[in-house]
C-alpha cells in the first residue's frame, strides 16, 4: 500500500510532466550561432569577411565585430533565409562585416568571441595573406568615430574665470529617401544621416543616442507599408561630399518601405540632441578650455508620392519588383508514375514576402505536391533583394510533354519599365512509359515532403471523439486509484 501511495504522489505526476519539460528544453536549445571567417588568401583589392550565422531565434542584440590590426571596417550586410516545409517555418540570419586591408603582407587574427543574443561564440582566429592587386584604386584610410575630447580639472589652485564662446558648426541632420515617387508595392529606401565636417568633431558629440533613437523611429514609422529594417547596430562615419565640400556622414537609421496603398508617405521633421562644447575665448593651458552644452538639430520634413498601378485584371495581387525566373529540375529522364522535383525561383529586387505563386492549374494525368517555399533575403548597400523558391513534386500518369508553361505562371509589375510581365517556365519535360491510372511511388530519400513515418502511417479513420473518450476513462481510472489509496491509508491507521 505504501508503494501505491508513493507511486500516485511522486512517480505518476513526474511521469505526466516529463514531456512538457522536454519540450521546453528543446525549444530553448533550438537557437544556434556560429562564426565564419572569409578566405585566408586574397588580393588587396578584395575584402576579408567575418560573418555570424543565427538559427532558430530572432536577432535581439549582438556585440561588435572585432577590430583587426592592419584592416579597416568597410560596411556590413545581412541575409535572411526563410524555409517553409510541411507548414513548418525555419529561418537563418547571416550578418557579414567586410574588412579592407591597408597594405599587403601577412596578418594574424587573434582568437576572439562574440555575444549573439545570449549565446557566446568563439573563433580560433587564423593567419591572413594579402597579395598584390591587379587593378583598382587603393582603399582610402579610415576616419575615426565621432568622439569628444576628455578634460581634467585644474590640479592645484582655484581655476581662473573663463569667457566661453560658441563656435559655428556646419553639421546638419537629414532624412534621405532614394525616390520621390513610387508605385504601390515598390520599395523606397530611407536613411537618417547626421553630417558634420572634420573641424566639427572637436566640438560635437553624441548625447544619449540609445535613448533618443526609439522615439525618432516611432515618428518615422508609416502605418501603410511593409517594412524591412537593416540589422545595423554600429554607427561609424563614412566620407562623403556634399555641395563640393567633404563631410563625415553617420547613418543613424535605415529601412526599406513597400507601400500597401496609394496613401502618401509623410515623414515629419525629427530632432536629435547633441553635445556641443563652447570654447574658451582666451585658452589657458592650465585650465579647462571647453564647457559642455547642448544643441538640437532638426531634419526637414519629407513626402514620398505613391502612384497606383496601371489597370490590370490582377492589379491587386501582382508583386512589384525587378524579377527574373530561374528554373531547376532534378533529373533528365522522366517515366510515368515516377515523381520528379521542379523548382520555380523568383530572383531580383523587391518585396519577396509579397511573392506568392498561384497553385498549378489542374490537368488530367498530372499530380502536383507542395510546394516547399525557401526565401533568401539580402539587405546590403541600401538594397533589399534575393530569391524565393517554390519546389514541387510532379507525377505524370500519361506519356507526353508536361506543359509547365501553361500550368505555372506569375504576373509581376516592373516599376522601372512601368509594365506587367509574366514569368513562365521554359522547361518542358518529355515523359515516357505506359499510361498509369493509379500511381504509387516511393518517396525520395532527401525529399522533405515524404518521410518514412508518412509511408508507414496508419490511415484508418478514427472517431472524432476518440481522444475525448480516452481522457474521460483516464480520469475515471485516476479517481479509482485515489479512492483505493485513501481506503488503504485509512485501513493502515486502524491497524496501528
Amino acid at each position: 500500500m505504501r508503494f501505491l501511495l508513493y507511486f500516485l504522489a511522486v512517480v505518476l505526476p513526474a511521469f505526466l510532466w516529463v514531456p512538457t519539460a522536454m519540450a521546453q528544453g528543446t525549444s530553448a536549445s533550438r537557437a544556434e550561432a556560429e562564426i565564419e571567417l572569409g578566405k585566408a588568401s586574397f588580393p588587396i583589392n578584395e575584402y576579408f569577411t567575418i560573418s555570424f550565422h543565427l538559427r532558430g531565434a530572432a536577432l535581439e542584440r549582438y556585440s561588435a565585430f572585432p577590430d583587426l590590426e592592419g584592416f579597416k571596417k568597410s560596411g556590413k550586410s545581412s541575409t535572411t533565409t526563410t524555409r517553409i516545409v510541411n507548414g513548418q517555418r525555419s529561418s537563418e540570419l547571416i550578418i557579414t562585416q567586410r574588412y579592407a586591408a591597408y597594405a599587403e603582407g601577412e596578418y594574424v587574427i587573434k582568437p576572439f568571441t562574440m555575444t549573439i543574443n545570449a549565446l557566446t561564440v568563439r573563433s580560433g582566429g587564423g593567419t591572413l595573406r594579402v597579395g598584390p592587386q591587379a587593378t583598382g584604386p587603393a582603399t582610402p584610410p579610415s576616419t575615426g568615430p565621432l568622439q569628444g575630447i576628455g578634460s581634467l580639472d585644474q590640479l592645484f589652485g582655484k581655476p581662473k574665470p573663463q569667457e566661453y564662446v560658441e563656435p559655428k558648426d556646419q553639421a546638419f541632420l537629414a532624412l534621405v529617401p532614394d525616390r520621390a515617387r513610387i508605385y504601390v508595392g515598390q520599395g523606397v529606401h530611407i536613411a537618417l544621416y547626421f553630417y558634420l565636417t572634420a573641424e566639427d568633431q572637436g566640438v560635437l558629440d553624441f548625447y544619449n543616442f540609445a535613448g533618443q533613437l526609439p522615439d525618432i523611429i516611432r515618428q518615422l514609422r508609416q502605418r501603410t507599408v511593409w517594412e524591412e529594417t537593416f540589422d545595423e547596430q554600429e554607427i561609424t562615419p563614412e566620407a562623403v561630399t556634399v555641395g563640393g565640400k567633404p563631410f563625415l556622414r553617420f547613418k543613424l537609421y535605415e529601412a526599406e518601405l513597400y507601400p500597401l496603398n496609394t496613401q502618401p508617405l509623410v515623414f515629419p521633421a525629427v530632432a536629435l540632441q547633441m553635445v556641443k562644447y563652447r570654447v574658451a575665448k582666451k585658452p589657458d593651458p592650465g585650465l579647462d578650455n571647453r564647457m559642455e552644452g547642448f544643441k538640437t538639430y532638426f531634419s526637414g520634413a519629407k513626402t514620398v508620392t505613391v502612384l497606383a498601378l496601371p489597370p490590370h485584371p490582377l492589379r491587386d495581387q501582382v508583386p512589384v519588383g525587378s524579377y527574373q525566373l530561374r528554373e531547376a529540375i532534378d533529373r533528365t529522364t522522366f517515366r510515368t508514375g515516377q515523381a520528379f522535383a521542379y523548382t520555380f525561383t523568383v530572383e531580383g529586387e523587391g518585396n519577396l514576402a509579397a511573392v506568392n505563386l498561384p497553385a498549378p492549374a489542374p490537368r488530367e494525368g498530372l499530380e502536383f505536391y507542395g510546394p516547399d517555399v525557401d526565401q533568401n533575403l539580402t539587405r546590403e548597400s541600401g538594397r533589399v533583394g534575393g530569391r524565393k523558391s517554390f519546389r514541387f513534386r510532379v507525377v505524370a500518369r500519361r506519356p507526353g510533354q508536361v506543359p509547365l508553361d501553361s500550368l505555372l505562371r506569375l504576373v509581376v509589375f516592373n516599376p522601372e519599365t512601368a509594365r506587367y510581365d509574366t514569368l513562365r517556365p521554359e522547361l518542358r519535360p518529355q515523359v515516357r512509359g505506359p499510361v498509369r491510372e493509379t500511381v504509387t511511388f516511393s518517396p525520395h530519400p532527401t525529399d522533405p515532403f515524404y518521410q518514412e513515418a508518412l509511408r508507414d502511417a496508419d490511415n484508418t479513420l478514427q472517431q472524432i471523439g476518440l481522444y475525448r473518450d480516452v481522457r474521460r476513462y483516464a480520469n475515471f481510472l485516476l479517481v479509482a486509484l485515489l479512492a483505493i489509496a485513501g481506503f488503504g491509508w485509512w485501513q493502515a491507521g486502524r491497524n496501528r
